[in-house]
């Protein structure tokens, strides 16, 4: 019975299956804004990305120099 109230009381690990809980609560987050939202937050989405993407590649060519 010692081993049991000190399994019990001891904390060690405690930090990590916090993050793990809160990790899987946004990952849920997450899907469930991808899932409602549908198809206007994913081309929107899209639309940015394809914007910085053309941005960092006019960046690249002009520090690349003539």
């Amino acid at each position: 019975m010692l081993w049991l109230s000190e399994f019990w009381s001891d904390d060690g690990g405690q930090g990590i299956t916090e993050y793990a809980c809160i990790l899987a609560f946004v990952s849920l987050l997450i899907a469930s804004v991808f899932a409602i939202a549908q198809g206007s937050f994913s081309d929107s989405l899209f639309a940015s990305f394809s914007s910085m993407s053309r941005e960092i590649g006019r960046l690249c060519e002009t520090a690349s120099g003539p």
